[in-house]
């Protein structure tokens, strides 16, 4: 009989309760092509931000019915109000994900919610009823101001060790900062600065690791106090928005170098490797010159980049300038690493690209649901085919105002989410109409074998109908994770 291995703690354990205490593995999945064979998303999470918007009441987060199969099928199913008002809540992570699969007590139950403007951080339990959180705990911005000297939290990823990293954007006076806010995974107490206090960078907003090549990467957008008064060429000018992206040594903390992306890497924003954690190289979405950089690792184990795509601007009339850029505001990859997503915001189009061989992207699928350069609108493309200025896009009824902004994909790669508000003081500036009538969220069909995208015309979430008001809806979370959150390592 083979000897039984004897567990100092957890065999003090009473077997009836063993169930309980872990489970059989992690969160997640055990691979990016497993998660692909995962269950289809039945609902999805979204920060509604009210800030700006003309209507009183606090930011909350809505539940949204994706089930073809439901009676409330792309309807909101429930709204948790946060606590206070004017937060401006902006994207969200878990407090544990894939990287956390090899330890069987870890469960993903809590949604953790930063507020991009008052940095503070709501931790949202959605382990009881995942239909209708609820929230669990509340951190001030006092305490990021005080232990971190850090505010205006941005992106969060959880870590294998079982903590919470959030990446920040400013410190307390305004000013641009970047830096990255660990929590205690259990208690999500602030517990200080991942970077060492020497090594914070100029400007702050993404970042993704990849522990297998001890890096991780960070990118840039903008001085707080700059963005939000909505974008100004003279902030540009005076250095307020960021151009770089810097490489990080994933074991020590520390800073290994920053990488000049020049005029057409202005203001890069969302940053995502490859899903194969053996995979040495991603991509960055450079907002401004809506460009899209291949970051790589090379021969000699340092990190570079070279430009791999490049949306022309339109030259226009009846705007505030005489170019206007696609605005690349949002990226993603499948989780087959064979497909690039990303969104032109201003422009109103989705852009599918086979990225197989990741050097040469291949342009397979485009859609355009809104934008600024639709047919029936102030602004006119000159010096090109009238037939680039769509019509309108009207499902069900309602008219979709704004340009595609936040996507996310389905684990199997046939649906692509998309909502449409950037942030309050630039949805203001470039769509004031989409703020009076609120935000949508579609869902895009993709054909995954040949590439393409067609919009569902049977799905809209339509945000101007909330009860009390519209409001602008941001980026989709899945329960069960999704290709920005999960990281395997």
């Amino acid at each position: 009989m083979a000897k039984r291995h004897v567990h100092p703690q957890r065999d003090q354990i009473p077997q009836e309760t063993m169930k309980d205490e872990c489970h059989i593995h992690g969160p997640g999945y055990p691979s990016p092509l497993e998660a692909m064979k995962g269950p289809r998303e039945e609902i999805v999470y979204l920060p509604c931000i009210r800030r700006n918007t003309g209507t009183e009441g606090p930011d909350y987060l809505a539940t949204v019915d994706v089930d073809p199969k439901s009676r409330t099928y792309s309807q909101v199913i429930h709204r948790l109000p946060m606590l206070h008002v004017g937060d401006e809540l902006h994207h969200s992570g878990w407090n544990a994900c894939s990287s956390c699969y090899a330890d069987a007590c870890k469960k993903r139950d809590k949604l953790i919610l930063p507020s991009l403007y008052s940095s503070r951080i709501y931790i949202i339990d959605v382990g009881h009823n995942c239909r209708a959180p609820r929230i669990h705990k509340v951190i001030e911005p006092s305490e990021l101001h005080e232990k971190c000297d850090s505010a205006n939290p941005h992106t969060t990823h959880c870590l294998a060790n079982g903590e919470v990293m959030i990446s920040t954007i400013g410190d307390p006076r305004g000013n641009a900062k970047g830096s990255f806010v660990l929590l205690d995974g259990e208690t999500f107490e602030v517990k200080s600065t991942w970077e060492k206090k020497s090594d914070s960078v100029p400007f702050g907003y993404d970042y993704w690791y990849q522990p297998r090549h001890n890096v991780m990467i960070s990118t840039e957008w903008g001085a707080p106090k700059a963005i939000e008064k909505g974008f100004r060429l003279t902030d540009l000018e005076a250095g307020m928005y960021g151009h770089s992206i810097h490489v990080w040594d994933w074991t020590s903390h520390t800073l290994i170098k920053s990488i000049d992306l020049g005029d057409d890497g202005l203001i890069p924003l969302e940053v995502r490797f490859l899903h194969n954690p053996d995979a040495s190289q991603g991509f960055v979405g450079c907002a401004l010159r809506s460009s899209i950089f291949r970051i790589y690792k090379t021969e000699d184990g340092t990190w570079a980049t070279h430009k791999v795509i490049q949306v022309p601007s339109k030259k226009v009339t009846g705007w505030m300038m005489e170019e206007m850029p696609g605005l690349t505001t949002d990226i993603l990859i499948s989780l087959c690493d064979r497909f690039l997503y990303f969104s032109n915001w201003l422009h109103g189009d989705i852009r599918q690209y086979d990225i197989s061989d990741p050097c040469n992207p291949k342009l397979v699928g485009q859609v355009f649901v809104g934008g600024s350069l639709l047919k029936d609108g102030n602004v006119k493309v000159v010096d090109e085919d009238p037939n680039c200025q769509p019509e309108p896009l009207v499902i069900k009824g309602t008219r979709v105002e704004g340009g595609p902004q936040m996507i996310q994909l389905s684990l199997d790669g046939n649906r692509l989410y998309c909502s449409t508000s950037l942030f309050s003081p630039w949805d203001n500036q470039f769509y004031p109409c989409m703020v009076k009538k609120g935000s949508v969220l579609l869902q895009i069909d993709v054909d995954t074998k040949n590439g393409g995208l067609k919009v569902n015309k049977n799905f809209i979430c339509d945000f101007g109908k909330e009860p009390n008001g519209p409001v602008l809806a941001h980026e989709v979370r899945y329960p069960g994770g999704d290709c920005t959150s999960d990281i395997w390592i």
